[in-house]
């Protein structure tokens, strides 16, 4: 009988006790939808030094972000900003990101996108245009900022 009333208050305290800094699954979606318009909005042609701190806003102070197709690692702001500057001097054309999915699960989503743009990078003569298949995922701390991102680009 003990263990009977032992299993139903257990079962009962269970749900009261899981992590408490979890986000929601709304939140998530809406930190993904948030990543990826502020990815878009940094890679324009009228791009600011605004659309670029609000980009790096959505990191936490410690951070990690790792291009796994090209074997980078970031770990910094100053070396995101500067890397985002670097890349003001391409001429873009036009850039659009669509989300194709997103998968959630504890602190973190996946976001499978779809990016098509056309870009003359400042280190060449002819632009280049493309559209390719991205997966990123995004580890969120409590606060709702990230704290890892890997990059694993498509075809």
């Amino acid at each position: 009988m003990w263990h009977f009333i032992g299993l139903v208050l257990l079962t009962g305290v269970i749900p009261f006790t899981s992590p408490g800094d979890g986000l929601s699954e709304a939140e998530l979606i809406q930190k993904a939808e948030a990543f990826i318009h502020a990815k878009n909005a940094r890679q324009q042609p009228n791009t600011t030094m605004e659309d670029l701190d609000n980009f790096i806003a959505l990191f936490a102070d410690d951070f990690v972000d790792e291009h796994l197709t090209f074997n980078v690692t970031i770990t910094s702001k100053d070396e995101l900003r500067k890397g985002m500057l670097a890349k003001l001097a391409d001429t873009v054309y036009f850039c659009e990101i669509t989300i194709d999915q997103i998968m959630v699960g504890h602190n973190v989503a996946f976001v499978k996108n779809t990016e098509h743009a056309r870009v003359k990078p400042s280190h060449t003569d002819r632009a280049i245009e493309y559209s390719s298949t991205n997966i990123v995922s995004l580890e969120f701390n409590g606060d709702g900022l990230i704290t890892h991102l890997r990059r694993h680009h498509g075809q």
